[in-house]
């Protein structure tokens, strides 16, 4: 097996830790590069809350020190809104890393569909060898009720230049990561049926925000709605709830659901690191994953673990 990425660098590892690749978590330096909402005004918003913790530099350094307990294999990098001015910076920057610490291993850029210069920066984009995949969040309504208000809006799913756009992953052979609350997967799935060609990844189970019987059946009407699509996966992240904790109990039931709906071999790893790191440790977190996955076989975990990202993403890893 391929040594963890803490090896290759000649630093102390966990020789028992969990191998994995990260199929989602982020990086930033706020010191040369521009990310509005880390160095702007706070964005009272925001899913979980206060993020002061946040608006600090988040380095390579940083992510090895809280993976240090697990054999981290690779890793993907999500766009983490950098200066839209400048969508190709952060891709750049993300290879620099790569050519000095031999990760991230697979990049998901950031491009506007529907605006003129999709194809444009997308064509700039794909000049970076790591390029796998593209992350360009629609217009979506802040709660349920007004979700029938942004449908067919400029920049919504619907929007006939967003689709333009989105044909442009099939014709380069992109991948789509998918970040919508629930109320919006079922739009999504209409996405996913009309361009089946495209691997499609749910971002964060769909952030089943509302845990109410009410939200629940909602963000369940969605999840299965994409499950029925077969080029969609499932990025198991990001569970984390306004000013609540993280528990084993509160998420084992959203997450053993989206295994049966999609099955493991459609779902993912990933820390969505360090946002995730507001509600829980990198080793707490898949310590739970692994006490959730305990009915499945070792195929199986290792596929949920690190199997499907890399086949997901196209990593190559010398196994």
């Amino acid at each position: 097996m391929t040594e963890c990425l803490h090896q290759r660098l000649g630093l102390p590892y966990a020789a028992g830790g969990q191998r994995l690749i990260d199929a989602h978590h982020h990086l930033w330096n706020l010191d040369s590069h521009r990310y509005p909402w880390l160095q702007d005004e706070v964005d009272p918003g925001f899913f979980l809350g206060d993020y002061a913790p946040l608006r600090r530099n988040y380095l390579p350094e940083d992510y090895l020190a809280d993976s240090a307990g697990q054999r981290v294999l690779a890793t993907v990098h999500c766009e983490a809104e950098h200066d839209r001015a400048d969508q190709v910076a952060e891709t750049r920057w993300i290879h620099e890393q790569h050519a000095r610490y031999g990760f991230p291993n697979a990049v998901v850029a950031h491009v506007w569909f529907h605006r003129p210069e999709c194809e444009e920066v997308l064509g700039r984009h794909l000049e970076y060898p790591l390029l796998r995949g593209i992350r360009s969040k629609p217009v979506t309504a802040p709660r349920p009720e007004l979700a029938a208000s942004v449908r067919g809006q400029s920049g919504s799913m619907q929007d006939e230049a967003w689709l333009r756009g989105f044909e442009l992953l099939a014709r380069h052979g992109l991948s789509w990561d998918l970040r919508v609350p629930y109320w919006h997967l079922q739009e999504a799935a209409e996405v996913a049926a009309a361009f089946p060609e495209v691997p499609i990844v749910l971002n964060h189970m769909g952030f089943p925000w509302d845990r109410s019987p009410a939200g629940l059946d909602g963000w369940r009407a969605g999840m299965a709605a994409l499950a029925g699509q077969p080029n969609v996966s499932v990025k198991v992240s990001e569970l984390g709830l306004r000013d609540q904790p993280w528990t084993l109990e509160g998420n084992r039931g959203v997450i053993e659901e989206t295994l049966a709906l999609f099955g493991i071999e459609r779902c993912l790893f990933a820390s969505n690191y360090p946002v995730a790191g507001l509600r829980i440790g990198y080793d707490e977190l898949v310590t739970a994953l692994q006490t959730i996955l305990a009915g499945y076989d070792e195929a199986q975990r290792d596929g949920f673990f690190w199997r499907n990202s890399r086949d997901f993403y196209r990593i190559e890893l010398d196994e």
